[in-house]
């Protein structure tokens, strides 16, 4: 009896690079999306930079019948993994090798071979949509035993602006959760746990918050939910909210009437005099160099 496709094994590919092998892992992902439902393995193999270790790889794929697809901009290297599996007979595919080749024959510069080096001059780039991801990930409460990795975390009632404040900080490299406080229900305990100097209170005035929220129950079509709009429980919030901000030791930031970029400096100048932190100016991400 035949084996069926979906039991065959499958040979593994190895995506083997002197930096990351993001590079590599992207270009053989976006030919397997091609492929739906495949089940070949693909294994990244990072940091190769002695004949040693390719040697002992080429040996390892060679035994399970695998594919190395590389990126390896070392030209000494790139020409020993494809001479080292010609004489293998191991299937080798270079993704660098013929341009690489083509530009060394063509530009009167040497090249710098260095792996990884995309990345480390756009480092700023993959700083910002890392922060954003990770502030994504933690909005409104989600993952709060990841609170510790945050960079900035800020708290507050319903509608007090934390989402937006957030992903504006998030856009300038820096990771932010936030934290809804409910009343009658007790904030996560790790919020308690962190450093309280990274921890920020928002707080806003009954009039600007109950405008908010009825803006926000009409676009919703939720306009019956009095209890959100109600004056006298939308101020036991604001004080339980006081409570807690007073009890974690936060710094307290009144958000009334306040654009969203005021806060983030406020946030920003107090973290700066507070940590050692690499440089991020508050400007616009997208902002043109008009010096020149």
């Amino acid at each position: 009896m035949a084996t069926s496709k979906k039991n065959q094994k499958v040979n593994p590919i190895y995506v083997v690079s002197g930096g990351k092998g993001l590079a590599g892992n992207n270009m053989v992902q976006s030919l397997l999306v091609q492929y739906p439902n495949n089940n070949v393995p693909v294994i990244i193999v990072p940091h190769m930079t002695e004949e040693h270790q390719l040697i002992s790889l080429v040996k390892k794929v060679k035994d399970e019948n695998g594919l190395i697809a590389h990126t390896m901009v070392n030209r000494h290297l790139r020409y020993f993994l494809n001479d080292l599996c010609r004489e293998k007979g191991v299937r080798c595919i270079d993704y660098m090798g013929e341009l690489a080749d083509y530009l060394d024959e063509t530009l009167n510069i040497p090249s710098l071979q260095y792996p990884g080096l995309y990345r480390e001059t756009n480092q700023e780039y993959f700083d910002r949509i890392e922060a954003i991801e990770f502030t994504l990930n933690h909005d409104d409460g989600l993952n709060p035993v990841k609170l510790h990795k945050a960079e900035i975390i800020l708290t507050g009632v319903s509608r007090s602006g934390k989402t937006p404040l957030s992903v504006y900080l998030a856009m300038y490299g820096w990771k932010v959760a936030n934290i809804p406080l409910v009343h009658g229900i007790d904030p996560p305990k790790e919020l308690f746990e962190v450093d309280p100097r990274r921890v920020f209170g928002l707080t806003i005035s009954p009039g600007q918050l109950i405008s908010h929220r009825m803006k926000r129950l009409m676009s919703i079509n939720d306009t019956k939910n009095t209890n959100y709009i109600d004056e006298r429980l939308v101020m036991q919030e604001i004080r339980n909210a006081n409570f807690i901000f007073e009890k974690g030791g936060f710094t307290v930031l009144n958000v009334s009437n306040k654009p969203v970029e005021t806060t983030a400096n406020e946030i920003l100048n107090l973290m700066s005099n507070r940590f050692e932190y690499r440089k991020r100016r508050l400007e616009s991400p997208y902002q043109e160099d008009t010096s020149s």
